[in-house]
């Protein structure tokens, strides 16, 4: 059994990076070690065989986010209540992971990461084949560089995918620069090591992460739309973002921005990567998400969370739901339960 050694002269939350590694077949010390460096409760059983027990983890805390390797070696499950203080990703280096949060079932493997919002209870089953990359960032960094890309406030806690491509674009490109960090890290002479220049990395890590994982604001990665967008695609967002469940039109839209039907839709697929009705239904669409996610199911039924934002056809808008979130409505209403 190898114990938790930290390398360095700072604390967590500075910018000089925090060391911290375990090896053990003892599933008490595994689980102290884990809720102590993200979240507690957080609650661990074995359901693999005992004996192959073997958790392996290889951490630094820098500032905002936590940065690691872990494994366990045999089958585990785990479960977590809502995150409250930061968002999480999870991207397995090997094997699959399955993720329930929020209502919604997430396969992660080596092609694709999940993500986890501040809100909602999380369960994981994980296999011992499994070992994985997990980042947490502190839930106002992340906030505030989202809202630094945008030339609107963003809603906390913010309605993110759940999940993303790692195989490709930017997602491959994040957990490369992540692993990198990493691996620098560890080392007492690498670059990164420097304050100055892990200060920089950090950074790297959550404005990558904010131009990779999805979000309501477009369509594209924020990074691709360019920080400022024109004055009338920002009053046809801000009067969107006021009251998602009006029966707004097109036209209804293009009168509040002071332009054409077809000068308005140009503006939104060039700035927010969508139409303007794409981008309505999609705002919608999260907020029936998040009003079913912390609702008591013998408190409201679906349809009425469905009226109350605007959705006037049930079986379309049940098909837009479980197209974007990938369950029925009802399931993330029972979730609650």
């Amino acid at each position: 059994m190898t114990g938790g050694s930290v390398r360095g002269p700072g604390t967590p939350g500075a910018d000089v990076p925090v060391h911290v590694e375990l090896r053990t077949t003892d599933v008490e010390e595994a689980r102290a070690f884990c809720r102590k460096l993200y979240y507690d409760p957080l609650r661990i059983e074995p359901v693999g065989d005992p004996g192959r027990f073997d958790f392996r983890a290889d951490v630094v805390e820098l500032g905002p986010i936590t940065v690691g390797e872990v494994g366990y070696g045999t089958d585990i499950r785990i479960s977590s209540g809502g995150l409250e203080t930061a968002y999480h990703v999870l991207a397995p280096l090997t094997g699959m992971l399955r993720s329930r949060h929020r209502g919604t079932v997430v396969l992660a493997d080596p092609t694709r990461a999940v993500v986890y919002r501040p809100t909602g209870d999380i369960e994981l089953e994980w296999p011992g084949t499994c070992r994985l990359l997990s980042v947490k960032v502190e839930r106002t960094a992340l906030e505030r560089e989202l809202d630094a890309a945008l030339d609107q406030r963003v809603v906390s806690p913010l309605p993110l995918g759940a999940s993303f491509d790692v195989a490709d674009g930017p997602g491959r490109t994040w957990v490369a620069l992540v692993r990198l960090l990493l691996a620098e890290l560890r080392g007492p002479d690498g670059l990164a090591s420097q304050p100055r220049m892990a200060a920089r990395w950090r950074d790297m890590v959550v404005s990558g992460l904010a131009l990779t994982v999805e979000h309501p604001y477009g369509e594209e990665p924020a990074g691709l739309q360019g920080p400022y967008r024109p004055r009338t695609v920002k009053r046809a967002l801000d009067v969107m973002h006021a009251e998602p469940w009006r029966s707004y039109t097109t036209r209804d839209l293009a009168s509040v921005a002071g332009v054409g039907i077809r000068v308005l839709q140009d503006g939104f697929r060039q700035h927010v990567g969508m139409s303007p009705m794409t981008y309505l239904r999609r705002l919608r669409l999260d907020g029936v998400h998040a009003e079913l996610s912390r609702t008591d199911p013998g408190g409201v039924s679906v349809s009425e969370v469905a009226y109350r934002w605007g959705f006037t056809h049930l079986g379309r808008f049940a098909g837009a739901y479980r197209e974007r979130f990938g369950v029925p409505p009802s399931a993330t209403l029972r979730g609650r339960a």
